[in-house]
């Protein structure tokens, strides 16, 4: 099973009933956390000991998320205040249709399953009618309102034995060689740096006028360009891996990178500002999807050993050459050695 959230966007009538529900239901929260905390342990209690202007059913699911919060309270030693609105409903109270989206809300002091236009993807619909859906979180951003669903979408791992060799860097974020013999190089590495030392200079010239909001916000942008940059290169490598029939795709573990990677000085800063995980993670759940399964291997000397003989040599700026004949861009070599490499106990590590 493959777990992920969908995001659907709808449009309320009347959007100052969801904002009061959205705050009563972080009030009733915070309140029941608050009297467990006085107790010292959270109460059995249902519906009838809750005063509340939620649905019954969302407040039950009140009462949980109280619990929870509780709990993991208990684990930090302090106990967190939800601030911002929130309404939540379980698999059981809502329905969805292709353009519509119904849940219960409360409307004049009577609870109504109500019933609102919405904007669904072919992606999302196509996902939606095989997934077993979990909860559902009302939220409101900019001024638009999304449900965000949570779903188990069952994946069927392909028979065969094609592999794809996967290795991550920054002058080519991403190389893929499968065992048919097939090389493609993904993303700009250029362009990558350049967008980060941009960024870069502007946070510089900002932080000497002291504009520490500006530079929060700078911050977010650019980590939303990265965001965007690793779905693109992990949707390619997923599309290719698709048409090549690749039965497993393997990916170096990423335990230590920052330490063990090789790169220059000047490209140091980069490297620890690479989301390389994020990227890693984004490979994982798109190739799952299609039924590809996807591995972590030991990426010990990948980009030393020679394919072709086992001897290790050190690549020369982007060539890696051997004395037994063998050469080629030396992230290839990479990504050929950690499609056959397996870990010290001879299976591979499941991502």
């Amino acid at each position: 099973m493959q777990c992920l959230t969908v995001k659907i966007r709808f449009f309320p009538e009347d959007p100052k009933i969801l904002r009061q529900l959205g705050k009563e239901y972080v009030r009733v929260v915070n309140q029941l956390t608050e009297q467990a905390d006085r107790l010292g342990a959270f109460p059995k209690m249902t519906t009838k000991h809750v005063e509340s202007l939620l649905p019954s059913a969302v407040c039950n699911q009140a009462i949980r998320d109280a619990k929870s919060v509780f709990r993991k309270s208990k684990k930090l030693g302090s106990r967190p205040v939800l601030k911002k609105p929130v309404y939540f409903i379980n698999n059981q109270n809502y329905s969805i249709s292709e353009n519509t989206i119904a849940f219960p809300i409360v409307v004049n002091g009577y609870t109504r399953k109500t019933t609102f236009r919405a904007m669904t993807t072919n992606r999302d619909w196509e996902w939606l009618k095989v997934a077993k859906m979990g909860l559902m979180r009302i939220v409101e951003k900019a001024g638009k309102w999304y449900a965000q669903i949570a779903l188990e979408i069952p994946t069927n791992v392909s028979n065969g034995e094609t592999i794809m060799g996967i290795d991550l860097g920054l002058k080519v974020p991403a190389v893929a060689v499968t065992s048919t013999g097939k090389t493609r190089f993904f993303g700009k590495g250029r362009q990558n740096k350049y967008i980060r030392r941009k960024y870069e200079h502007r946070r510089r010239n900002l932080g000497k006028l002291k504009k520490l909001s500006a530079i929060c916000k700078l911050g977010n942008k650019e980590q939303r360009w990265m965001k965007d940059q690793n779905h693109k290169i992990s949707r390619q490598i997923v599309n290719m891996a698709i048409q090549e029939g690749i039965a497993t795709i393997r990916l170096e573990r990423l335990e230590n990178i920052r330490k063990t990677a090789r790169t220059s000085r000047k490209n140091k800063r980069n490297l620890h500002r690479w989301t390389f995980y994020q990227l890693q993670q984004f490979i994982s759940y798109k190739a799952n999807l299609v039924g590809i399964c996807v591995e972590e291997v030991n990426p010990a000397y990948t980009s030393q050993t020679c394919p072709a003989c086992g001897e290790k040599n050190k690549a020369i700026d982007r060539r890696y050459e051997c004395l037994c004949g063998f050469n080629t861009h030396r992230d290839r070599v990479g990504a050929i050695n950690i499609m056959h490499q397996p870990v010290t106990d001879g299976h591979s590590l499941s991502a």
